[in-house]
C-alpha cells in the first residue's frame, strides 16, 4: 500500500515539475491553471496523509519554514564580480579592440548578447540536481544565505531536471525581479491599505528578498532569469556562453527569452537599438544590455581586471531616473476638469531628454510624497510616460516649505472645485463655462448622442476655438458665417451643410438635452431616468441630494455630481443662453392614468413570477406610483419576490413596509 502511494507521489511532483517547466521556462502552459491547481491539491492531501514521504524537493515546500532572526553569511566559490559599463559607441568599439589586443590577434569575435535586468543578482547552488543554497551577491565574495525565500519563487525549480550531462555540483546565478504590472498591482494595493509603497521594482525585489520570514517573500510577485551557470565548461563539454544559456533552460531554469547570439561590436549595436526600442514592452525593468564573448575557452584566455571580467561589458541606457529640485507646484485643468498638481522642475536631462515639468497625479499622491516647493527630487522618466516625481530627497534639519494645500477654485475660472468621496481627483465644477474644458464640452455637446450636430467635428471644433470664433456651447447658434468659410477645409457648401444641422439640432429631446450638458458620469441611461423622473428643466434644476437619489440609476456620487454641476451660476448661465438661443425640445405629453397610488413609493427587489420587474415598475408608475432603486424612509414600501436581496434588509432596518407578489397583484387591481 506505502510503495503506491510513494508511486502516487512521484507521479504527481513528476506531473507538477514538468507543467512548471512548460509554464515557466518554455512559455508555454499545458494546462489551464485550475487543473495545475488540481494537482497541487492532490499532491498535498498525499502529503499531508503521509508526512513521512514529504521531501524538501516537492512542489508543496515553496514555504514552510520558520522565520529567522538573521541570515547568515554565504561565501561564493566563484566570486560574483561586476561589470564594466560602456555608454556611447566609441566605447563599445574600444572594448572590441581591447579584447583583440589581449588575445593578440585580430579575430572576428561573436557575443552573447541580453537585456541587463534591473533586479538583484543571485547565486543557487544545485547538488545532484535538488536546491540546496541560495544566496545575495554581497561584496561579490561573501552574500547572504537566502535559500528558503528563494524557495518561494515559482519559477526557480528545487529540483532540475533529468540530463545525461548534469554535474554532482552546479552554481548558477540569476536576476531576481519582479514584472512591472505585478509591481504596480502591489503598489496599487498597498496605497488602498495606507501601507508605504515602493520606489521602483527593484527595491522592491531587493526588500522582498531580504524578509526574514518566508511567508512575507512568497506573498511577493518575485519571477527569476538565470544568466550564467560557474565553470560550466569544465563540468561539461559545453563550449559556448549562448549553449550554456540553452543547457540551463534543458535542465529547467528559466532565461530570458530575449537573449540572443550577435556578430562583433556592430551586432551589439544593432542589438542594443532593437532592446533599446523594445524596452517599454518588455514588462519588466532594464536598465541597458549585457554582452559577453561568446566562445568560453576565450573568456578563460582574457580573464579578469580588477573586480570586472574582460570578456563582458554592460552597455547602458539614458538614465531613467535623476535628482532635481521643485521650483513651485502648480495645478492645470484638464478637458474634463480633473486638476492635475505639476511640479515645475529646475530642468534636468533624464531618459535622454530635458524635463522641466513631472506629474504628482493627484491630492492623495501629492500628500502621500510630502512633495513641496524647493525639495530635492527624484525624478522619473519611462519612454513616452510623462515623467513623474518618485520620492523626495531630504537633507537632515533642511527647512521646508510649507506643505501643499488644494485649490478650493479652479486656477482657470475661479469656479468652485469638487472632489466628490472615494475619489482621489479634484475637479473644476463649470464644465460648460472653463476654458480648459471648452473644447471637451463642446465636441461632446455636438456629438451624435447628444445634439448630433452633423458636420461638426474634432478638427472643426479645435479651428473654431482655436482662432477664437467659439469659447462656449451656446457660441454656435450664432456663427458668422463669412468667419467659417474662411476656415480652411470649409467651403460655401460646407458652411451651409453646417448651419443647417446647427439649427435643425435646436429641436432636440429632453434626455438628449441634459446629456449633451456633460454632467461627470451622467450618460445616456441616466439622462433618460432623470428625464423619466422630471416633467421639465426646472424641476430638475430644483432638485436636491435625496430625491436624486429616489431615481433609477442614480447613486450618492452621481448625484453629488449632478448638484455640484446645477450649482454654479456659470453652468445655469450656459443653459439659460442655450435656451434663449432656441434650442427647445417637446414636452412630456400627460398619460391617461390613475392616481390610485399618487404619493406613493415603491422599490421593487428579488425575481417576480408572473411580471418581470419592468413590467411591474410600468404598472405602478400607471397607477401614479414613483418606483425607485434605493430604499430611504419615504420609501412607502418595498415589494419583494424570490432571493430578494440587501434591500430588503435596509427596508427592515428603516421599519419601510415589505410587501409580497400577492400584494403587488392587490395594488394593481384597480
Amino acid at each position: 500500500m506505502a510503495v503506491s502511494v510513494q508511486n502516487k507521489i512521484k507521479k504527481l511532483r513528476d506531473e507538477i515539475q514538468q507543467h512548471n517547466y512548460s509554464y515557466y521556462v518554455l512559455d508555454e502552459p499545458a494546462i489551464p491553471d485550475v487543473e495545475y491547481d488540481k494537482l497541487m491539491r492532490n499532491l498535498q492531501k498525499l502529503e499531508e496523509a503521509n508526512p513521512k514521504l514529504i521531501t524538501p524537493d516537492s512542489p508543496t515546500q515553496r514555504v514552510g519554514a520558520q522565520p529567522l532572526e538573521a541570515f547568515s553569511p554565504a561565501k561564493h566559490e566563484v566570486p560574483m564580480l561586476s561589470l564594466g559599463n560602456v555608454f556611447s559607441v566609441d566605447e563599445l568599439e574600444a572594448f572590441e579592440i581591447r579584447i583583440k589586443d589581449r588575445l593578440k590577434r585580430d579575430i572576428n569575435i561573436d557575443y552573447t548578447a541580453e537585456p541587463k535586468l534591473d533586479g538583484l543578482a543571485v547565486s543557487l547552488v544545485y547538488e545532484k540536481g535538488l536546491l540546496v543554497r541560495g544566496a545575495t551577491r554581497g561584496d561579490g565574495m561573501t552574500g547572504e544565505d537566502i535559500t528558503e525565500n528563494i524557495r518561494t519563487i515559482k519559477s526557480v525549480p528545487l529540483k532540475l531536471r533529468k540530463h545525461k550531462k548534469l554535474p554532482s555540483k552546479l552554481e548558477v546565478r540569476g536576476e531576481v525581479f519582479i514584472p512591472i504590472k505585478d509591481f504596480e498591482k502591489m503598489n496599487a494595493k498597498a496605497r488602498k491599505q495606507g501601507e508605504k509603497t515602493f520606489v521602483n521594482p527593484r527595491n522592491a525585489a531587493a526588500g522582498s528578498l531580504r524578509q526574514l520570514d518566508p511567508k512575507s517573500t512568497a506573498a511577493r510577485p518575485l519571477d527569476i532569469y538565470f544568466y550564467s551557470a560557474t565553470n560550466i565548461e569544465k563540468l561539461t563539454t559545453i563550449k559556448t556562453q549562448y549553449e550554456s544559456l540553452q543547457f540551463l533552460k534543458e535542465l529547467g531554469l528559466r532565461i530570458c527569452p530575449e537573449i540572443n547570439k550577435v556578430p562583433g561590436y556592430r551586432g551589439c549595436l544593432n542589438y542594443y537599438e532593437e532592446i533599446l526600442n523594445k524596452r517599454d514592452k518588455l514588462g519588466y525593468e532594464i536598465d541597458g544590455v549585457v554582452y559577453k564573448v561568446n566562445d568560453l575557452d576565450l573568456q578563460e584566455e582574457l580573464g579578469f581586471v580588477s573586480r570586472a571580467p574582460r570578456w563582458a561589458v554592460a552597455h547602458k541606457f539614458p538614465a531613467q531616473e535623476a535628482v532635481t529640485k521643485v521650483e513651485r507646484i502648480e495645478f492645470q485643468v484638464g478637458r474634463t476638469g480633473a486638476l492635475t498638481p505639476v511640479a515645475k522642475l529646475k530642468p534636468v536631462f533624464v531618459g535622454g531628454v530635458t524635463v522641466s515639468n513631472a506629474t504628482l497625479h493627484n491630492m492623495d499622491e501629492v500628500q502621500r510624497k510630502d512633495v513641496r516647493a524647493g525639495d530635492e527630487v527624484i525624478i522619473r522618466r519611462a519612454g513616452d510616460v510623462i515623467p513623474e516625481v518618485v520620492k523626495t530627497v531630504l537633507k537632515p534639519g533642511s527647512k521646508r516649505n510649507k506643505a501643499v494645500q488644494a485649490p478650493t477654485e479652479c486656477p482657470v475660472c475661479q469656479s468652485e472645485v469638487v472632489r466628490i468621496d472615494d475619489e482621489a481627483v479634484i475637479r473644476c465644477s463649470a464644465g460648460l463655462y472653463c476654458p480648459a474644458q471648452r473644447k471637451g464640452a463642446i465636441k461632446h455637446f455636438a456629438s451624435r448622442t447628444a445634439m448630433d450636430i452633423e458636420g461638426l467635428g474634432d478638427k472643426l471644433v479645435d479651428q473654431l476655438v482655436d482662432e477664437e470664433i467659439i469659447s462656449s456651447v451656446q457660441d454656435l447658434f450664432y456663427l458668422d458665417k463669412e468667419k467659417i468659410v474662411a476656415l480652411e477645409r470649409m467651403g460655401e457648401k460646407s458652411t451651409d451643410n453646417l448651419l443647417t444641422a446647427i439649427e435643425t439640432s435646436k429641436q432636440t429631446t429632453f434626455s438628449r438635452f441634459v446629456y449633451s450638458l456633460g454632467i461627470r458620469e451622467v450618460g445616456e441611461a441616466t439622462a433618460n431616468a432623470l428625464t423619466d423622473y422630471f416633467d421639465n428643466l426646472e424641476a430638475l434644476l430644483a432638485t436636491n441630494h435625496e430625491e436624486l437619489q429616489e431615481i433609477d440609476d442614480v447613486g450618492p456620487v452621481v448625484a453629488e455630481n449632478i448638484m455640484a454641476f446645477f450649482s454654479q451660476e456659470h453652468n445655469r448661465e450656459v443653459i439659460d443662453a442655450l435656451i434663449k438661443a432656441g434650442v427647445s425640445w417637446e414636452k412630456k405629453p400627460k398619460l391617461k392614468q390613475s392616481s390610485k397610488l399618487e404619493g406613493n413609493i415603491f422599490v421593487l427587489t428579488g425575481t417576480l413570477e408572473k411580471l418581470t420587474r419592468t413590467e411591474a415598475s410600468e404598472k405602478l408608475k400607471n397607477l401614479g406610483a414613483k418606483v425607485t432603486s434605493s430604499v430611504s424612509k419615504k420609501t412607502t414600501a418595498v415589494i419583494a419576490g424570490a432571493n430578494p436581496g440587501s434591500k430588503v434588509t435596509k427596508a427592515e432596518k428603516l421599519g419601510v413596509k415589505i410587501l409580497s407578489e400577492k400584494d403587488l397583484e392587490k395594488l394593481l387591481k384597480v
